[in-house]
């Protein structure tokens, strides 16, 4: 097998698929590439043996063959040289000589046999979305996603396919993340998947924020998503995500409807001073007003207040800091809406004029 490309046809496609090779691997192959020549093309596969990655470069005159790369060597030596460098690489016995100007590499190389492929599967279901959209539903939601939790199936994003509508939900417990899309998906019954947390943060960095589309194809075990040269599989969670709707609060009578910008001004503020472990802060509701108060171990205190919108009877709450401010920083609008009820009841947080994506957190005890 020889090779020979322009530098910068092979470092986006290698950008684009590093992301799933661990640093560290339980098989030396899954950190290596595997570099695959046929009918003018280029293919570059990365695995985790979870998360399946291949992106495609057209190449001139190629000829058939294959073989695996060090995946970060490879990727570093291709950032390292000059922006118009040519590079050859030739497979000399379990060698790799890579080739470019007066450079000369020589990197070992993996058998391509010994390349796991995660299983070919048939979709049941398969749409169209654009990456703008998938971005942006993602975006407005993965935050709130659990981190190694051992109930697994919170390690993920939730997937809901419905005739007319996408929506995407995320929960750690604590707190709730759900945004919406309106679009035709030909999907003839409500369909759940749980996508884990590393294919969704791969998405996130992969996705454009334009209106060119992607394929999403479902399957039993599996999702694939096909935009342009890239193609992405991963395994979903076998697991029953959480009844989010009855998480959803409906019907609060405390409404409060508040600057973005200042009540994010405030509890960034007050926060400072808050329970470094727990980050709690106190809600104080009254006719016009929300004051917001911390305190910590050191009996340090802080204390803001804002106007707001609120015509209510007066009410105490506490809430996690973090958690407030993780919601308003995906919320567009000027204004945020609060929806509640009393102190032991969850707050609904969206914007006053959109209902497509709503966050839900948790109160604390005070």
């Amino acid at each position: 097998m020889e090779l020979n490309i322009e530098r910068e046809l092979l470092l986006k496609p290698l950008q684009q698929v590093i992301g799933v090779v661990e640093r560290r691997q339980t098989l030396p192959i899954l950190g290596n590439v595997l570099l695959k020549t046929a009918d003018n093309e280029l293919a570059i596969t990365a695995t985790d043996l979870e998360i399946e990655m291949m992106s495609h470069v057209p190449l001139q005159n190629s000829e058939l063959g294959e073989t695996t790369l060090p995946a970060r060597k490879f990727i570093d030596i291709c950032k390292a040289l000059p922006n118009d460098a040519a590079l050859t690489i030739k497979l000399e016995g379990d060698r790799a000589i890579l080739r470019s100007g007066k450079s000369r590499f020589v990197l070992s190389t993996l058998p391509a046999s010994e390349f796991p492929n995660i299983d070919s599967f048939d979709p049941l279901v398969e749409f169209e979305i654009s990456q703008k959209q998938l971005k942006k539903l993602i975006d407005k939601t993965s935050f709130a996603m659990a981190q190694q939790d051992v109930r697994y199936y919170l390690n993920g994003l939730l997937f809901e396919f419905s005739e007319d509508m996408i929506r995407v939900v995320a929960t750690d417990g604590h707190r709730l993340a759900l945004s919406d899309v309106k679009m035709t998906t030909g999907v003839s019954e409500l369909q759940q998947v749980i996508v884990p947390r590393k294919a969704v943060m791969e998405l996130a960095r992969l996705l454009e924020n334009s209106d060119a589309m992607v394929k999403v194809q479902l399957g039993s075990n599996h999702m694939r998503l096909v935009t342009g040269e890239l193609s992405f599989i991963t395994k979903l969670i076998d697991g029953r995500f959480p009844d989010y709707q009855r998480v959803v609060p409906q019907g609060g009578d405390k409404i409060v409807i508040a600057d973005r910008n200042l009540i994010h001004q405030a509890l960034s503020r007050a926060s400072i001073l808050s329970n470094e472990k727990y980050r709690s802060v106190r809600f104080t509701l009254s006719a016009g007003s929300l004051q917001v108060m911390a305190n910590n171990p050191e009996q340090e205190e802080a204390e803001e207040e804002i106007s707001v919108d609120y015509d209510g009877p007066t009410l105490e709450i506490g809430f996690n800091a973090s958690y407030i401010l993780d919601a308003l920083n995906v919320i567009g609008d000027e204004n945020v809406l609060l929806e509640l009820t009393d102190q032991n009841s969850c707050c609904l947080i969206k914007s006053p004029t959109a209902e497509e994506s709503r966050y839900v957190v948790m109160p604390m005890r005070l």
